[in-house]
């Protein structure tokens, strides 16, 4: 048997890779490995062989992963598989490797001429990380891997311009974006030339093929929660926990939401379900929901935890808990020694259930069923939650309570930031004469009137002739 061996849908999925794409395989599906067999057969290696092929004058190796999987030493143990090692003295060959998180991703800006693996997504937006990121593939080969690579054209712009098709964020925007006219902020309403973007992202996705070989089985807990302390706090509006206003949206949502995850009947439930599955993964959001969790348990069910405060090994034996914060825990990192995933409650985001679900589904898990319960009331915020969740989408609070969209919840209006429909308009605008900015770069740049650096300082009002904006110009 080979000592580097693929899978059939890893190795077809190596075939279509190239320098610059996006590995996409749901979680558990071995890209890590399939990742590496692409630096090794790059640089002569050969997989599925009944020996070992060596690499020739292989390039220095950079994985950019999670703190978690980066201390855990998963990647040491694929390494293993190729025959290389972080350590010199282990290593079969001379190159450098060095596994690092992203929080430290600015340290490899001017690295050259070496092979850079970036695990999970989080090239969103255009932060640090993006444009150290933008920086390193600008000078070394590369690959990402990703069980969730985008969810909308936006999320792709980094990549895009990585790979040359954007010169940057400015020159996306003026060729597909169409912004809303109607609020004071930059704010997406569409897509221009969409079949330039499919085209775009069919040519650097290269999608793995995987058929799981577990039965996942999806429960919902249905529980009862304080009625009355709820209708409470949507009538008046009031913090009954801190006895005070809600001043927005995401105090009011939380203060429900609290209200809700707090019930008795919850953590009867709970316990009724680890009488049947007595080693479990419990996922919660918040500190308050550890208490009553640790309450729960204390004293007579074994239990750590991974969050903010604590980095608690998983247990072994028959009978545990593992209390898991959503942000700590639901990505890089596995479990084969359970079947089981609590919800204590949900999160607002998708991508972070998905990837959460996917602790205990590897491929090398012994269990064929594997079962997840989700707690959920008859309440409207569990209800709006649930329904954001199903759609593939992020649960929004200010949705959900726009009655707190006023001008306090606001940051405070700039005129100049006024976005109207500007596809049609030839040649330079009104606005970039003027400032010599394109409108996503100026809004960006600046934020604050007072500072005479900006171009449109002491032109603030639409009724000054010389504001672009006056009388409703186009941009």
């Amino acid at each position: 048997m080979s000592l580097v061996s693929l899978r059939d849908y890893q190795e077809d999925a190596l075939k279509r890779m190239r320098n610059g794409c996006i590995l996409n395989g749901g979680v558990g599906s071995g890209k890590s490995r399939t990742g590496l067999a692409y630096y090794y057969t790059m640089h002569g290696g050969q997989v599925n062989t009944d020996h070992y092929v060596e690499m020739k004058h292989p390039r220095d190796l950079y994985i950019i992963t999670t703190a978690r999987k980066r201390d855990e030493d998963e990647w040491d143990l694929e390494l293993c598989t190729f025959l290389m090692s972080r350590n010199p003295e282990l290593n079969r060959y001379k190159n450098k490797i060095v596994i690092d998180s992203w929080n430290n991703i600015k340290k490899y800006i001017d690295v050259k001429d070496a092979f850079f693996i970036f695990d999970e997504q989080r090239v969103v937006g255009y932060g640090v990380w993006t444009r150290s990121f933008l920086k390193i593939t600008s000078k070394n080969k590369w690959i990402l891997l990703s069980a969730t690579p985008g969810d909308t054209w936006l999320d792709y712009v980094p990549v895009f311009i990585a790979n040359g098709f954007y010169k940057n964020k400015t020159d996306f925007a003026r060729q597909h974006i169409i912004y809303n006219p109607f609020v004071s902020y930059p704010s997406v309403k569409g897509y221009m030339n969409e079949g330039r973007l499919i085209r775009y992202r069919n040519s650097i996705l290269v999608n793995m093929d995987f058929e799981r070989q577990t039965l996942p089985h999806h429960e919902t807990i249905i529980t009862s929660y304080d009625v009355d302390a709820y209708k409470e706090v949507v009538s008046k509006r009031w913090n009954i926990y801190e006895n005070k206003p809600i001043d927005n949206a995401g105090e009011y949502c939380f203060v429900l939401h609290r209200i809700v995850n707090s019930s008795e009947d919850r953590v009867k439930k709970l316990i009724q379900i680890l009488t049947d599955h007595p080693k479990a993964i419990i996922f919660y959001n918040y500190d308050y929901e550890l208490d009553i969790l640790k309450r729960a348990l204390d004293g007579w069910y074994p239990y750590t935890e991974w969050n903010g405060h604590k980095h608690e090994p998983i247990l072994t034996g028959d009978k545990w808990c593992y209390l898991l914060q959503y942000t700590a825990g639901c990505e890089a990192w596995n479990c084969i020694t359970t079947d089981t995933i609590i919800f204590y409650s949900e999160n607002y985001s998708y991508k972070k259930m998905t990837q959460a679900a996917g602790r205990i589904d590897r491929m090398n898990t012994p269990y064929k069923n594997l079962y997840y319960f989700h707690f959920k009331s008859t309440s409207k915020i569990d209800g709006a939650m649930y329904k954001a969740l199903a759609r593939k989408k992020t649960f929004s609070e200010k949705g959900f309570a726009p009655m707190f969209s006023n001008d306090k919840d606001k940051t405070p209006r700039d005129d100049s930031k006024v976005v109207v429909h500007y596809e049609s308009k030839s040649g330079p605008s009104k606005f970039e004469q003027m400032t010599g900015m394109h409108i996503s770069d100026y809004c960006e740049e600046y934020n604050n009137w007072e500072d005479p650096s900006n171009p449109l300082y002491g032109k603030r009002l639409t009724e000054d002739p010389d504001n672009p904006l006056y009388k409703g110009d186009n941009l």
